[in-house]
């Protein structure tokens, strides 16, 4: 059975998330509607919100402006409330938010935006695991095609059908020059091995081979030959160092070379 605090801290809570007191109204005195402390309460929220939108969402804002973005992060802040008091993560949905609101129409590579924003977030808060030095590769080469490597708890990658991963890393950039959306196609790959979030551009073998190891749990043979199918004339050498250099794996378990 709730205690009667607990009762009062849900209702209180409901009250905030709903935006109408009537889940108070067995604590609040005779005729007493709103009380004028919860609008304090509402508003402080809705603040933290927004400023932690800002924060998670950077490029977001820098593309358009404090004053739309603030705005917008406004309406999604009123219509998904935050789950906990712990707002360093806030805004999983507004990447989706943001492809179904009207005053987005005109910026149709906001939502992508958003999406690569949050991956970096995700990057930051993801599990510590060690980065495999090159060194846990050096195995005969049948049984290293054999093998499954774990991917890092941090790496996140995704491909676009244009420039949109290039478009945000310019943006991203400390000193931001001009950015042009190009029609290429373009891979994207955000990792945290150690204490500094990475993002890169990535291309279409080193996708198809990250592809293969998270949704199919290829070997490395499998992978590399996912990465050739993908790109004939991918250097299929400098894209493994590079995969190791960027700190994508954190174990290495031996398969069967038969």
């Amino acid at each position: 059975m709730q205690s009667a605090l607990s009762q009062f801290q849900d209702a209180f809570v409901a009250a905030l998330a709903e935006r109408t007191a009537a889940p108070l109204a067995a604590w609040l005195p005779d005729g007493e509607a709103e009380p004028a402390g919860l609008s304090v309460y509402r508003n402080t929220i809705a603040k933290g919100c927004i400023d932690a939108l800002a924060a998670n969402f950077p490029t977001v804002a820098s593309l358009v402006g404090d004053d739309w973005f603030r705005a917008a992060a406004a309406l999604f802040a009123r219509d998904n409330p935050p789950a906990g008091a712990a707002l360093l993560a806030y805004g999983e949905g507004f990447a989706d938010w943001l492809a179904r609101f009207p005053p987005a129409d005109d910026l149709p590579y906001l939502p992508a935006m958003a999406r690569l924003d949050r991956m970096w977030t995700t990057a930051l808060f993801a599990p510590e695991a060690e980065p495999l030095a090159a060194e846990a590769f050096a195995l005969a080469p049948d049984v290293l095609a054999a093998a499954r490597p774990r991917l890092h708890p941090s790496l996140a990658f995704a491909w676009f059908d244009r420039g949109l991963p290039g478009l945000w890393l310019a943006a991203r950039a400390p000193e931001p020059g001009e950015m042009t959306l190009v029609d290429d196609p373009q891979g994207v790959l955000v990792v945290r091995p150690e204490d500094t979030v990475r993002s890169r551009q990535l291309d279409l073998a080193g996708f198809a081979f990250l592809d293969a190891i998270a949704r199919d749990g290829a070997s490395l043979g499998q992978a590399i030959t996912a990465a050739a199918e993908a790109d004939p004339a991918a250097d299929l050498a400098a894209l493994f160092a590079a995969l190791i250099a960027d700190g994508v794996f954190s174990g290495l378990a031996p398969g069967d070379p038969a």
